[in-house]
């Protein structure tokens, strides 16, 4: 890339631009682009890399999408710009959102740890360590979700805990029944190690047992290690379900953000995560995790949170292939 945009040099949009593409996205499916233009940058969905059987209303993409607008603004701030946010889901052009240059800014010392968590952050499926996340730790996360204008409801009730579970459970086996669904799972995982984009082999976790309290998806596709006698997943891991107080295209995009706070958030405190999405892209199971929460609020994203053990970074395509410029 060569292009200048208004205040950024080329380097400075690489610079951004990679720090954007580090957002999860559900199967690392990267649905994003960004049209650079004088006056700053649209985040536009890619429509080639939807999951129209697991995520058909595409929430889990403007989530993911939510996430790489919040990398970008940090980005900016890091550059020393300040981000001018329209959120445009519906808009006419297919922008999602549009990022303006609205000045010089600075990056604050809150901003900044977060900043550096960006090239940090990893989704870990492998097994965590036996620890609770301490209160203060809960807080920490809890008031980040806040910050993104969403609420972050940590499951501790057993019953609460058990109920999800059987909820779990039964949305992981309507997906695994469904040769639609199980057909699209297999396009996005079990990747090489030369893969760009989806799960690599080499980031898929140790093989789902039968002994597992929790169920995870297969994603090495019957592959993957056997698992090292003595390494279960960890029993009482932290579940925590990030809701919003609406349920809109809007109000995901901003779910997105807020998830992406509270991500970066757990990496600076030294805590690892993984998703338990089928109980959102499942519609009963998002419906019954719903009345579980009580009807003011819509879960969003699932999240797994515990101390776990150092894993390689996903793989992110070039930034030539996600970019468009004026």
């Amino acid at each position: 890339m060569t292009t200048e945009a208004g205040p950024l040099s080329a380097e400075q949009t690489t610079a951004v631009l990679s720090a954007a593409v580090r957002a999860p996205s559900v199967h690392n499916s990267q649905p994003w682009r960004f049209h650079v233009t004088a006056s700053g940058i649209e985040l536009r969905a890619d429509p080639a890399r939807r999951l129209p059987i697991a995520d058909p209303d595409d929430r889990e993409l403007r989530i993911a999408c939510g996430a790489a607008l919040f990398n970008l603004r940090l980005a900016l701030l890091r550059e020393g710009v300040e981000p001018s946010v329209t959120l445009l889901p519906n808009g006419p052009t297919g922008a999602l959102a549009i990022v303006r240059y609205a000045g010089d800014a600075h990056l604050s010392p809150a901003d900044a740890v977060l900043y550096a968590a960006i090239t940090r952050r990893r989704t870990n499926r492998k097994p965590f360590e036996d620890q609770s996340v301490d209160t203060e730790a809960r807080h920490d996360l809890v008031r980040a979700a806040e910050l993104g204008h969403a609420r972050l409801e940590v499951m501790s009730d057993p019953e609460d805990r058990a109920a999800m579970r059987r909820m779990l459970l039964a949305a992981h086996a309507q997906q695994l029944a469904d040769p639609a669904w199980a057909a699209e799972f297999a396009e996005w995982v079990g990747r090489s190690q030369a893969a760009r984009d989806g799960v690599r082999l080499a980031s898929s976790g140790p093989q789902p047992e039968p002994q597992d309290a929790w169920v995870f998806r297969d994603f090495a596709l019957g592959q993957g290690a056997a698992r090292t006698p003595g390494k279960d997943f960890e029993t009482e891991p932290m579940i925590a379900v990030l809701a919003t107080y609406v349920d809109d295209a809007y109000a995901q995009l901003q779910a997105g953000e807020a998830l992406q706070r509270v991500l970066l958030t757990a990496t600076s405190l030294g805590l690892a995560a993984s998703f338990l999405s089928q109980l959102i892209e499942v519609d009963q199971a998002r419906e019954d995790l719903r009345e579980l929460l009580g009807d003011a609020v819509h879960p969003q994203v699932v999240l797994r949170i515990g101390y776990g053990s150092p894993v390689a970074a996903a793989p992110r395509r070039p930034i030539e292939e996600v970019l468009d410029v004026d």
